[in-house]
């Protein structure tokens, strides 16, 4: 069992690898002001996301996940030089970076996004996965992309593309506000409903770590096998059909825009699915606002594909350039 446990685990790191596509951290003239994460001493073993969802206990110790991945991103990155960058991208495909649930990736929850740049250059495409299809919604309503620079195993230290959040301590009073539960469970408040967004004295939000503008880390944002102008293009006449499986260069996925009429239903019902309001009202309290121009940081990870291919089957990928477990 365990023998076969290990192979699912490598399969699935293999099946990753294709996400990572960074490159040695630059020089940059944009201020980065992404906050010093220090590694633990304390070795951790984790192979598998199920290593990983036994840490849950130690990861939120002050209520529930709700709203709260910021918290599963900080585990990983205080641990990245423990683990080579293949490890490290899968560990992050294992929770739900809008809900903060325990995700086992597979290519039936890996979604193809296409989201703004916090630096406003433009649109990003990538992929997420989620614990249900309603995350997709709340993703393209508040989720941004900024980058952030991490050093793993190897002792190379490469930019990496994260969906990341405004910071709601910056109106922590927010927090507090009563509002109706989209269940019909009565009133409540964030404070309540999110227990671990919590703000320490600077206005910070506690265990976030955040990325080069500043902005609240919640998951990566999972790299696209092919560059940008070897995208497919979804003609006008696309209807949408929830469930679909598309695949491109080898990674199979589901579609943002297959989930288009859903997010409008689902709006117009008051959010009552997913984890209706919650993560909504959380990431609505400080808004990223994407400038209209600004310099982009030196470093972006790099969408060449050149350090990774596809090769075509059975949905399986293989980088050259990176070490294994």
């Amino acid at each position: 069992m365990v023998a076969m446990r290990s192979l699912a685990s490598k399969r699935w790191q293999t099946w990753f690898v294709v996400l990572l596509l960074g490159t040695v951290s630059a020089e940059s003239d944009v201020v980065v002001k992404a906050n010093e994460i220090a590694q633990v001493s304390e070795k951790w073993d984790g192979q598998t996301v199920n290593d990983l969802f036994g840490e849950y206990n130690r990861i939120f110790r002050h209520g529930n996940r709700n709203a709260a991945s910021h918290l599963w991103a900080r585990f990983l990155l205080e641990r990245s030089e423990q683990m080579t960058q293949e490890r490290l991208v899968y560990m992050f495909s294992g929770f739900c970076a809008v809900s903060g649930s325990p995700v086992r990736p597979s290519d039936y929850n890996r979604y193809k996004l296409t989201l703004d740049h916090v630096d406003g250059s433009g649109k990003v495409a990538g992929f997420m996965h989620y614990c249900c299809w309603p995350c997709v919604c709340d993703t393209q309503d508040f989720i941004k992309v900024d980058t952030r620079s991490v050093t793993t195993s190897d002792g190379v230290t490469r930019k990496y593309n994260f969906a990341v959040l405004g910071n709601p301590c910056d109106n922590a009073e927010e927090l507090k506000r009563p509002f109706k539960d989209a269940f019909g469970r009565g009133m409540s408040t964030l404070e309540h409903d999110a227990a671990e967004v919590r703000c320490g004295p600077d206005g910070e939000l506690i265990g976030a770590p955040l990325s080069d503008h500043g902005f609240v880390i919640i998951n990566m944002f999972f790299d696209m096998p092919v560059s940008r102008e070897q995208l497919p293009v979804l003609a006008e006449s696309f209807t949408p059909q929830a469930g679909r499986i598309s695949e491109l260069a080898g990674v199979k996925y589901q579609d943002e825009r297959e989930y288009e009429r859903m997010c409008e239903d689902r709006a117009r019902n008051g959010f009552n699915s997913g984890m209706g309001e919650i993560f909504r009202k959380v990431a609505a309290i400080t808004r990223v606002q994407i400038p209209l121009q600004a310099p982009m940081l030196e470093g972006a990870p790099n969408n060449s594909g050149d350090a990774c291919k596809a090769d075509g089957s059975d949905s399986k990928s293989i980088c050259s350039s990176t070490e294994t477990d």
